[in-house]
């Protein structure tokens, strides 16, 4: 599996979910990259429904537990300049992997459904939660935008209240605030709100 910025997505055969979704938005280019907060309510309202635990979403694309990641997301897009053609949502979610299932290097950072429960998964029904849930995401996202799943976004979110820096340009170091209507992560600095729109997020200590 591919995961953001080029890294590799650990993807062991048989234990978790690794999708590729194809979507045709009729939305402008500008637009599409907030699929990914959209799948990311998703996919965290299906882990909650299959565990009873709630994850955490850690903007844009990864989902926590217990600090540690269980799923992540990769929107790609191919379009025109004010026309897209398709998204393609990767979604990889960590299901049935235990510890020794993990390269070496991701023991202490990543974790799955079935370690933080203490019961296996199963796939299928695990698949078909998190697609009802993304058919819903969806179609409210094209009615009303990121707005009409700003709350339950920022209900599930992670950083909010926490210091990070943000390897961006220019870089960050702050407060996380929230999100706003169009997704971008506000970041209260010493001067001031700043939307961030794409970077890295590093907590701080």
């Amino acid at each position: 599996g591919r995961g953001r910025l080029g890294r590799t997505w650990s993807s062991p055969a048989g234990l978790n979910l690794y999708c590729s979704i194809v979507l045709r938005p009729p939305l402008p280019p500008t637009v599409v990259p907030r699929l990914t907060l959209v799948a990311a309510v998703a996919v965290a309202e299906a882990v909650e429904a299959t565990i009873d635990v709630r994850p955490e979403i850690k903007w844009p694309n990864d989902l926590l537990l217990g600090g540690r990641k269980a799923a992540g997301i990769l929107t790609e897009l191919d379009a025109e300049a004010e026309r897209v053609r398709f998204a393609i949502v990767g979604i990889g979610v960590n299901l049935n992997a235990q510890r020794d299932d993990f390269p070496p290097e991701l023991r202490t950072k990543a974790t799955s459904l079935a370690l933080a429960s203490g019961a296996p998964v199963d796939r299928a029904a695990f698949t078909g939660r998190l697609l009802t849930r993304l058919d819903a995401a969806y179609a409210a996202f094209l009615d009303g935008g990121f707005a009409a799943l700003r709350h339950r976004y920022e209900e599930l979110h992670g950083l909010v209240g926490l210091a990070v820096t943000i390897d961006g340009t220019p870089p960050l170091a702050g407060t996380v605030r929230g999100v706003d209507d169009g997704g971008a992560l506000l970041v209260e600095t010493a001067g001031g709100i700043e939307r961030v729109v794409s970077g890295e997020v590093t907590l701080r200590n």
